[in-house]
């Protein structure tokens, strides 16, 4: 049997360790939640500081990296990780703003379709969001907001999904990956089955993008969502993006702003909106070039990097990590889905005491992930985590439970879990 050392030895992303600042004797399980700085990410900060300090008011056109064109330079390069055409996908705005964004231009309402369908398991800003379109529109979110009910609590089952692709429904919108339990959705089996129902579909990738690849536009999805603090590793509240399918180009944007303009046009100042061409149309405000810059580091991470080995080298961390607390804390019940096909890049354990759990591996130097009520979640970074720290965070858990150190802990979750 292959040890963890010479897996070590033979991981060809191995070096990639070197360039995040990772603290000494520290391994970090909760780069699903957010990622670690780069050297890489710490330079392209610095880079675009410097131009505001030595350009000033000509930083929009000067220096390496023009702030005017840096949003659509950016996208071009983040399209490869979503499958999408560089017209497709804009880096912009958070989360919440841009499903605000796709639900105001996508979501039309009739007297026929007037429904949005989530699910009962999903991050609750985006259940906000869509509570607050449906009440924008007059209608009822007890009446028109359907929820898909989870069987077992932690994952969704498609016959349920597609049971509720009614009639009345206008718009679908799922996570790619569920982020209590870290199960992955089949995208593109949603979306056939969706379309033929005549219903829009939209996924938020905030555990996805950066820990698989991703083939949204043929999967034909219509929009999607995203962060780039997590796996992607651009920093806290580092700008998020968005994807809309091309067919849908022709749409205004619901909440239209200055930077959605055409840019040849931009600075004439007109008063009639010239829609800029492609997903750029659904920018709003003005780039956050300080929060942007350093996703300009981590693109150059996964470009050498690629993102199927990334993928690959996720997919056995988190097959050791199942297989080994398995074997050394059986306590945990593990509530991630076996099949590599079903799973993102974390796994799910669920136990009464995981609060006091968490803080017992963050005084081990092993920083998890909490989410309330009882899941601990772990995540092993491609980038920067080893075989062999996968090892030691089982090792530390074994040792947590059998001498119930957890219980020198309050089973109560910190301000931020």
């Amino acid at each position: 049997m292959t040890t963890s050392k010479e897996r070590d030895r033979q991981d060809p992303l191995a070096g990639f360790k070197q360039e995040f600042f990772v603290e000494k004797e520290t391994v970090y399980m909760d780069g699903n939640s957010l990622g670690l700085m780069s050297r890489r990410s710490e330079e392209k900060l610095k880079v675009l500081m410097d131009s505001w300090k030595t350009f000033g008011i000509d930083g929009w056109t000067e220096g390496e990296h023009p702030w005017f064109t840096l949003a659509e330079t950016m996208s071009a390069r983040v399209a490869p990780l979503v499958g999408a055409g560089a017209h497709e996908v804009m880096v912009t705005g958070s989360i919440t703003s841009n499903i605000h964004q796709m639900l105001s231009t996508v979501f039309q309402p009739t007297s026929e379709r007037s429904a949005i369908i989530v699910d009962s398991l999903n991050f609750p800003s985006d259940i906000y969001a869509v509570e607050s379109h449906l009440r924008l529109r007059g209608l009822d979110p007890a009446e028109s907001m359907h929820k898909i009910e989870s069987r077992d609590g932690y994952t969704l089952e498609l016959d349920d999904i597609i049971e509720q692709l009614t009639n009345d429904v206008a718009v679908l919108l799922l996570p790619s990956v569920l982020y209590r339990s870290g199960q992955l959705l089949p995208i593109r089996e949603i979306t056939e089955a969706a379309h033929q129902k005549g219903i829009l579909v939209g996924f938020d990738l905030a555990h996805s993008i950066g820990a698989m690849p991703h083939t949204l536009h043929e999967d034909g999805v219509d929009f999607a969502v995203w962060c780039h603090y997590k796996y992607m590793n651009s920093g806290p509240g580092g700008t998020g993006g968005l994807y809309l399918h091309e067919r849908h180009h022709h749409l205004l944007p619901g909440n239209a702003g200055w930077f959605g303009s055409d840019k040849t046009r931009q600075f004439d100042m007109d008063h009639e909106f010239s829609k800029a061409e492609g997903a750029g149309a659904y920018q709003i405000g003005t780039p956050h070039i300080f929060s942007m810059a350093p996703l300009l580091g981590s693109l150059e991470l996964f470009e050498e990097a690629d993102i199927h080995t990334v993928r690959q080298k996720s997919l056995e961390l988190t097959s050791l990590l199942r297989d080994l607390v398995g074997q050394r804390a059986p306590q945990l019940v593990d509530v991630t889905p076996l099949e590599d096909e079903a799973r993102g890049g974390h796994i799910a354990f669920s136990h009464p005491e995981a609060a006091r759990i968490c803080k017992a591996l963050k005084e081990a130097k092993i920083i998890p992930d909490f989410r309330a009520p009882n899941i601990i979640r772990l995540a092993p970074i491609a980038f920067y985590t080893s075989f062999s720290d996968v090892e030691k965070v089982a090792e530390k858990l074994q040792s947590i439970m059998e001498n119930e150190t957890y219980k020198n802990f309050s089973n109560e979750r910190n301000v931020v879990a």
